[in-house]
């Protein structure tokens, strides 16, 4: 997750380097098997994903990735990365990615060494376990375990990590991305704080809710949470946060829920 001024321990004896392809294309059977990881790319219509693959390939390109504790980052795991991170940007461009370049890849969960503040005010210092993380002048570092369990479930790591990347954009991560001229920063500004509010108290009483409860954690995580669910199970999102739900859409530029419900 996103831990801005943290210091992040990596521990590897052996570190596999899967360097940018040197034009921009991707196999067919490399980008083939990047689709089945996301049920969304394979709704879009024929159009649309020739445009994801295009940028799939120029993200490989700008991209470098590192493969720590023994795992070896392949063109096609390269691949299944790269896809889902183009997915927020498909409308945006590759420039919303500038000012980092390197994507370190562990074959499970990751152990961090970190201080962060809670709800409370309360600062802790311990090691956590992490499936991701986005550090603000650095590397997005994944799990490949949590990638590839990414097409079946409404979690995804990859565009959770990317939300962050977009997030911080504006400076400090708080859920605020650089809206676009057509967008309103107060309308937006409004539906996430009381978004937010709304689903802290939920669980609060223990109510009902389809989201997952990591987005409590703070604005930062409530909007990466929300931008991965947009795209990977957008109904929760729909249903539960509608305003929420049509600004992602505003943002983004894209409209999940009817790419999905127009699959034939």
């Amino acid at each position: 997750e996103q831990l801005a001024g943290t210091a992040t321990r990596i521990v590897s004896a052996v570190m596999w380097k899967f360097l940018p392809f040197r034009r921009a294309q991707i196999a067919d059977g490399d980008w083939s098997r990047a689709l089945a990881h996301c049920a969304y790319a394979q709704a879009l219509p024929k159009a649309d994903r020739g445009r994801l693959r295009d940028l799939t390939a120029k993200f490989l390109t700008a991209k470098s990735f590192d493969g720590v504790a023994g795992f070896e980052p392949t063109p096609q795991v390269c691949a299944v990365i790269a896809l889902k991170a183009c997915v927020p940007i498909l409308r945006l461009g590759l420039n919303y990615y500038r000012g980092w370049s390197d994507i370190v890849i562990y074959p499970t969960d990751f152990r961090v060494h970190d201080e962060y503040v809670d709800r409370a005010g309360v600062v802790h210092r311990d090691a956590r376990e992490l499936c991701g993380q986005s550090l603000s002048q650095g590397p997005m570092v994944l799990s490949w375990d949590a990638v590839a369990a990414g097409g079946t479930s409404d979690r995804d790591v990859v565009i959770h990590e990317c939300a962050h990347k977009l997030d911080i954009l504006n400076g400090a991560p708080n859920g605020f991305p650089p809206l676009h001229a057509n967008m309103s920063i107060q309308r937006w500004s409004r539906t996430f704080n009381d978004a937010y509010e709304q689903f802290t108290g939920a669980l609060e009483r223990q109510a009902s809710t389809e989201l997952d409860p990591y987005a409590a954690t703070d604005p930062a995580e409530f909007f990466a949470v929300a931008s991965e669910t947009f795209f990977s199970e957008p109904t929760i999102i729909k249903d539960e946060f509608p305003r929420v739900y049509s600004e992602l859409a505003d943002f983004y530029r894209q409209d999940p829920l009817a790419a999905l419900r127009a699959r034939p």
